[in-house]
């Protein structure tokens, strides 16, 4: 999980606590569900604003484990 993580915390934050790139939402603020959905949606072109091709791209090689990990890391 640590390794699917490391990726986001550049952008993100070590805890989830920033606003990547100042437009996306804080995702410690998120519960696990939404972070889920988020990550999900990115990865199959649904979910999104300014930053959707950036982050399909980030999430292309996450696994339904990473995904759930990193939800179960950030989300509240």
């Amino acid at each position: 999980m640590a390794d699917a993580y490391k990726k986001c915390a550049g952008c993100h934050g070590a805890a989830g606590e920033k606003k990547a790139l100042g437009k996306s939402k804080v995702m410690k603020d998120m519960t696990k569900a939404e972070i889920a959905t988020a990550l999900h949606g990115y990865k199959d072109g649904t979910y999104g604003g300014p930053m959707k091709g950036l982050m399909k791209g980030q999430v292309k090689s996450l696994t339904e484990a990473d995904i759930t990990a990193i939800a179960e890391k950030i989300g509240k």
